[in-house]
This record gives structure tokens, C-alpha cells and sequence, in this order.
């Protein structure tokens, strides 16, 4: 028979799966679910920590859980992490900085990150990998206002999503994506072990909050025989654009 916290685990999945809590919104709290639902506090409590587990949802002592995630593949109508996606399938996510530095804010930094040209952001170069094995390659520049909190990171987290969330409370609620493909350089080809000239999926993306104000963005690229990605469209709701190159 299977447990009342699962059985509950399991109806909030498909809730957020309906989009009847959306990403960025917050769960209701445990008194009301726990009267919804007719059972107790505690037994709310262990439904939620199953879901926090998969990454559906974050959880900051005393405050409201905020969902982060639906249990989709990984979309590009739904804004997930890299290691809250390597999760929902079942892998292991790592990360692992291979340098970080302040620099000055360069015109296209000024423009993404909405800060003036000249602006101090942390350049991060960051190797992801499923299961030990990498697969991602993460240029990310912080907007000026984040990057003392993303420096106190450890190197080896395995995501900095999480890591922010749980220390500050940021939600990466929207995301721009631009995605092309890349011949690897002699420095990608070395981080990745693969060959000079492989083909890497890149997807260049600026990452917002909820209000709209930069977090970040990032030039990532991909081993193109470890990961690929899904779009889910419809008549009247399609998440892809086509644009020329250049």
C-alpha cells in the first residue's frame, strides 16, 4: 500500500506538471495543504522533502517553498538548471570552476546585464558533467550585485542555482536562449575530451528574476553525442523561434 505522504508527493508532481503552481510561484503553506490533503503537518513535511530532493521545488528554512522545476524533459519553455534537469533524468550532476575572475564589463556584458559599461562582473569558466563524465562547458558572466554570493561558492557545487537559492533566496524565473552549433577550439576540445573540431551545441541565454533583472548570461556548449534538448509546441504555444544566423 503505498504511504499518504507519497500518494501526496505524487499529486503535487501532476499539479506542477499542470502548471497549477508554475515556476517561480510559491506552494501553498503546510497548514493548508496539510487541510486539504486531511492529514498532518508532518506527513506534509515528508512530501515536500521528496520533492525538494528531485529539484522540483526549493526549500529555505522558515519561508514558503518556491517551485523551481516541472518533471518535463529538458525545454525550452520551462527554465531549469543543469543539475535539476541531470536529476529528473536520474543522473548525477557535476560541476567543477576551471577559473573565475572580476573584469571590467565589456559593451555586449553592459548591454545583456543592463549595467554601465566598465561595471566590475565575475567571469566564471565551469566544466559540468552526468555522471563524472563532462559533457557542458559554462561561460557565465554575474551581473556586479550577485557575484559576491556566487564567489563564496565552493568550486565542486554541483549547482549554483540550488546553492543561490538556498543562501539567498534568487529565483532564475526567465531565460532568452539563442542556439546554434560550434566546431570545438583547442581549449574545449581539452576540457571536454573530445577532438579539435568536434561539433558542440551551443545556446548563448540571459537569465532574469522574476521582476526582469539580469542575473547572468552565458555562452554554453555541449558535447553534441551526450546531451540534446526537446521542444514542446503546440497550435498557439510555441517556445521556438527561428531566426537567421549571425
Amino acid at each position: 500500500m503505498t504511504a499518504r505522504h507519497e500518494e501526496i508527493a505524487d499529486a503535487l508532481r501532476r499539479a506542477i506538471d499542470r502548471e497549477e503552481y508554475t515556476v517561480g510561484s510559491l506552494l501553498p503553506p503546510e497548514t493548508d495543504l496539510a487541510a486539504h490533503y486531511g492529514v498532518s503537518r508532518g506527513t506534509v513535511r515528508q512530501a515536500v522533502a521528496a520533492l525538494t530532493a528531485e529539484g522540483l521545488i526549493g526549500s529555505r528554512q522558515g519561508a514558503r517553498r518556491v517551485v523551481l522545476a516541472s518533471r518535463r524533459s529538458q525545454s525550452f519553455a520551462e527554465l531549469r538548471s543543469f543539475a535539476q534537469w541531470a536529476r529528473a533524468m536520474g543522473r548525477e550532476a557535476t560541476g567543477q570552476v576551471v577559473s573565475q575572475e572580476r573584469r571590467p564589463a565589456t559593451k555586449e556584458d553592459a548591454a545583456l546585464l543592463q549595467l554601465p559599461e566598465g561595471a566590475p562582473v565575475l567571469h566564471v569558466l565551469r566544466v559540468r558533467g552526468l555522471d563524472g563524465e563532462p559533457v557542458l562547458l559554462e561561460r557565465t558572466v554575474y551581473a556586479d550585485w550577485i557575484s559576491p554570493a556566487v564567489e563564496s561558492i565552493e568550486p565542486g557545487c554541483p549547482s549554483v542555482t540550488q546553492r543561490l537559492f538556498d543562501e539567498t533566496g534568487l529565483v532564475f524565473a526567465h531565460g532568452e536562449h539563442l542556439i546554434d552549433a560550434v566546431a570545438a577550439g583547442a581549449r574545449d576540445a581539452e576540457l571536454l575530451g573530445v577532438r579539435r573540431t568536434s561539433p558542440l551545441l551551443r545556446v548563448r541565454r540571459v537569465t532574469t528574476t522574476r521582476d526582469g533583472r539580469p542575473v547572468e548570461w552565458s555562452d554554453d556548449r555541449y558535447r553534441s553525442d551526450a546531451v540534446n534538448f526537446s521542444v514542446h509546441n503546440a497550435i498557439g504555444n510555441n517556445a521556438l523561434a527561428r531566426k537567421p544566423a549571425g
